[in-house]
């Protein structure tokens, strides 16, 4: 049917918007005659739809039409996707339809429902077809779900008026719908989940042999042990009866003694004893245990779970060729945090493991061929993997050994849905491991849902607090003084020194890096709009030395390990207090000390007294302006549950709101 069909009730009268909209241009007025002449001809200007093609048009689709409702178009070539892949098909605000319709010239509708959502191409036949060819690409085939096809919409009884050859494909009947009876499904959860795990292979999960002088330790050495490693603090989350808790190792000899090609590459590295997260993270790994891990930046949790990962893999009873897919999964947040893993995982090579990165941004191609060719170890972010695991390119069901990294921060990032769509892969009695550097009520849900009566190893305390090896300066300032500070910073520093420059968005990451630039300063910037290639660069030059000066945004403060920052400056205060310590805690990293900047102006004042907080636990200095800010925000959260009806806006509010911060004048 044609545009013109739509545009148009039979009464003449506009009945909707048109879908297509011709713009007044020449080229669109040449077309236009051309339809107006075939369909009964033109009369000064005035399209006359009484001719024998609207009638014959008219009578064939009253034959094929509902009275009810009106499709869209009988030439739609039409796809029955889920939800989840119409998402893809979209893309990113439209980016992905945009790009398909520029690729194949058809024009792509698409119909959302609560479960499933149609896909209309509008074209001739080939634009169409190469459009169908264009999205199955893109959303992977050969899968159990392919999309349905069908070819506009057919009445029982009539001829079909399709353009298309008999070779085509056909509507197909829609089946009638069904009620689910989820009461009966989740009653039968349990019985589901066995016979879908029920072919697997039995794990093998305990493989600690606990030294002598381990088992020897009384509890009170234990205990006065703990207390002076940083007030290591150990739990059993275990609900009914809990377990004991595995006595802490203080040398490599006491934990992988009966390893020796783990102990061969730890002499190799040279390092001289553990950390205190790995101390007694190691026995309760090694014995089995879901961890949680929550410790400060740059205390060593990744080698704490890949060393105990490696045994746990090649002692499997099933052989690494006979698995069907890896053997260890590390999820991160970032590419960054996720290539540095890599490094970490291939510097202690264990009998052959090989490893594999998957990350967004990455070659897809290349990281598909390496996973299809077989690997051990995949380190990835979630909505790569996500997108491997949906196209059925990547087995999870061999996955045995767990470790969600930086879980606070993949909660923060949004990564909560893919990670709960990975898991449902993963067999449930594998063993996980989670680290975090917090321990907020996401990262205590995600722990409830996806570790089984997991054991709670925590160093310092839970409650947030930068590391004690970094002096902090906070200055209150003005916005506009911001670049005057940070230019008078810089050439200050000594030779030696190289500066973590913290900003709140892109846009402030490549200004402030431009003007560094034309003051003839080395500098890099990394952040998230930045080419892979580019920010792997900016990264290892910072690392090498070739330049001093880093400007980044927060992709850079977590996992970020180059051991000789000597600054952290925070150009831009940070939206939380929890990225304040985990910016902070990129400098003191492996015993060596560090040193912070931070500016905070007025508008950063609602954080002041979380801020105050962590200066006071640290011992540091606490600025009179800064106390004065958090007092002023206080004075004004009360005013608003006093006076509601203000926070509504208005003109006397906003002269309450000046009178009450004392002008504009002030500098907080």
């Amino acid at each position: 049917m044609s545009d013109w069909e739509d545009e148009y009730g039979e009464d003449e009268g506009a009945i909707s918007e048109p879908s297509v909209v011709h713009k007044a241009t020449s080229k669109a007025t040449s077309n236009t005659n051309i339809r107006n002449e075939y369909f009964g001809g033109k009369r000064g200007g005035k399209v006359e739809r009484e001719g024998p093609q609207w009638r014959n048009w008219r009578e064939r689709d009253r034959e094929v039409k509902s009275p009810v409702e009106r499709p869209a178009s009988n030439r739609a070539l039409t796809l029955n996707l889920d939800n989840s892949l119409i998402g893809r098909v979209i893309g990113r605000g439209g980016a992905t339809i945009r790009e398909l319709e520029q690729s194949s010239g058809a024009r792509i509708k698409i119909n959302r429902g609560e479960h499933e959502g149609e896909v209309l191409i509008f074209g001739n036949s080939d634009v169409q077809q190469k459009a169908n060819h264009l999205i199955k690409e893109l959303i992977g085939t050969g899968r159990a779900s392919e999309p349905r096809l069908h070819y506009g919409s057919k009445s029982s009884g009539s001829k079909s008026d399709s353009c298309w050859s008999e070779s085509a494909p056909q509507a197909s009947a829609v089946s009638p719908s069904t009620s689910i009876d989820w009461k009966a499904i989740r009653e039968n959860r349990g019985k589901y989940e066995a016979l879908k795990w029920k072919d697997l292979p039995p794990l093998k999960k305990n493989f600690y042999i606990e030294s002598d002088s381990v088992a020897k330790r009384s509890t009170d050495e234990v205990r006065a042990w703990r207390k002076e490693n940083n007030n290591i603090f150990v739990d059993d989350l275990k609900e009914e009866v809990k377990r004991e808790i595995p006595n802490p190792v203080y040398t490599f000899e006491e934990a992988f003694a009966c390893y020796p090609e783990i102990m061969e590459n730890i002499i190799r590295v040279g390092f001289q004893k553990p950390t205190p997260i790995q101390s007694q993270a190691w026995p309760v790994i090694l014995s089995g245990l879901d961890l949680i891990g929550i410790a400060q930046t740059g205390t060593g949790k990744t080698l704490s779970y890949l060393l105990p990962g490696f045994i746990h893999m090649d002692l499997q009873s099933v052989p690494r060729d006979k698995r069907g897919g890896p053997g260890m999964l590390v999820l991160t947040p970032t590419r960054e945090l996720a290539l540095q893993i890599e490094t970490e995982c291939n510097k202690y090579s264990y009998k052959g493991f090989k490893c594999i990165c998957v990350y967004g941004g990455g070659d897809r191609r290349a990281q598909i061929k390496i996973v299809t060719s077989g690997v051990d170890i995949v380190i990835a972010t979630p909505g790569r993997l996500n997108d491997l695991q949906m196209n059925e390119l990547i087995n999870l069901r061999s996955i045995t050994y767990l470790v969600l990294d930086e879980a606070d921060r993949m909660l923060d990032m949004g990564f909560e849905p893919q990670i709960m769509k990975i898991i449902l892969d993963i067999r449930p009695d594998r063993q996980t491991v989670m680290t975090s550097a917090t321990w907020p009520t996401g990262v205590r849900r995600l722990a409830k849902s996806y570790l089984k009566d997991p054991m709670m190893v925590y160093v310092g305390t839970l409650d947030l607090a930068a590391v004690d090896t970094v002096q902090q300066t906070v200055l209150v300032v003005q916005e506009e003084e911001k670049k005057a500070y940070i230019f008078d910073f810089i050439q200050n520093m000594e030779p030696e020194d190289k500066v973590l420059i913290f900003v709140g968005k892109k846009i402030v990451a490549d200004d402030l890096s431009s003007d560094l630039c034309l003051r003839g300063i080395a500098v890099q910037s990394l952040h998230g709009d930045r080419e892979q290639c580019d920010r792997e660069e900016a990264l290892q030059d910072f690392k090498d030395g070739r330049v001093r000066i880093l400007v980044a945004t927060d992709l850079a403060s977590r996992g970020l390990d180059v051991h000789d920052i000597s600054h952290v400056f925070n150009f831009d205060f940070p939206r939380n207090i929890e990225e304040y310590v985990h910016r902070v805690g990129r400098t003191g990293r492996a015993g060596r000390s560090g040193v912070s900047v931070t500016l905070v102006t007025r508008e950063d004042w609602k954080l002041a007294g979380e801020l105050i907080h962590i200066l006071e636990r640290a011992g540091q200095e606490v600025p009179e302006e800064l106390v004065l800010m958090a007092e002023r925000y206080d004075k004004h959260q009360k005013e608003k549950e006093m006076f509601p009806a203000q926070s509504r806006g208005g003109r006397a509010q906003r002269g309450a709101r000046d009178r009450f911060r004392g002008g504009s004048h002030r500098r907080f």
